[in-house]
């Protein structure tokens, strides 16, 4: 192969990398859980909390799914329990002051908070994906977090989709996105870090 044919394949190989990078940046941009810990025990910061482990994980909820029976709903397995009690250890440990803590009504998201032990939860439609064409819950979660001033921190237990549309990135279950509001930014807020979900 050519000196320059060489260069070519370099270059396309660093821009296709380049172009997958953009279209997942946003989940990449801060990936330090100790930054994301100080942050939310600072407070003044939103932790974006996907609810925990759901099987199947990615296949929505079953046919006949209704808000007001669980029993319908795609639910915590045992793995999921343990992640949100751990989570909510986690907080506990690095001395996170939970100010508010807001769920989407679904079931697996309710109960992750609730398993967390770091306050009363309410519920919001906000964190709860919009599914048509209209974005208005997307509008809504964002305000949750660009207007939060703490002083101690906000926590939000959404899905994997509603994450999304808020970012356009990824969160896996049981996965934390902290965040400082920021009311200019079209996310409501700069990403400071992401925390693992808990093993």
């Amino acid at each position: 192969m050519s000196r320059a044919r060489f260069r070519r394949r370099v270059g396309q190989v660093a821009a296709a990398v380049l172009a997958i990078l953009l279209m997942v940046g946003p989940g990449l941009a801060g990936d330090d859980s100790s930054d994301a810990w100080a942050a939310l025990a600072k407070g003044g910061h939103v932790a974006l909390i996907r609810h925990g482990n759901a099987p199947p994980g990615y296949g929505g909820d079953p046919p006949g799914f209704r808000f007001d029976d669980c029993k319908t709903q795609r639910n915590l397995d045992d793995v999921g329990r343990e992640q949100a009690r751990a989570l909510g250890e986690a907080f506990r440990k690095h001395g996170v002051r939970v100010d508010r803590i807001v769920s989407s009504p679904v079931c697996r998201c309710l109960e992750t908070g609730q398993l967390m032990a770091v306050g009363s939860v309410e519920t919001s439609w906000a964190l709860f994906p919009d599914m048509g064409p209209n974005a208005v819950r997307v509008l809504e979660l964002k305000e949750l977090v660009s207007s939060w001033r703490g002083p101690g921190t906000l926590v939000l237990v959404t899905h994997g989709l509603a994450f999304g549309r808020l970012t356009r990135s990824f969160l896996e279950q049981a996965e934390t996105a902290v965040l400082q509001p920021a009311p200019g930014n079209p996310q409501g807020g700069n990403l400071v870090g992401r925390i693992a979900p808990p093993q």
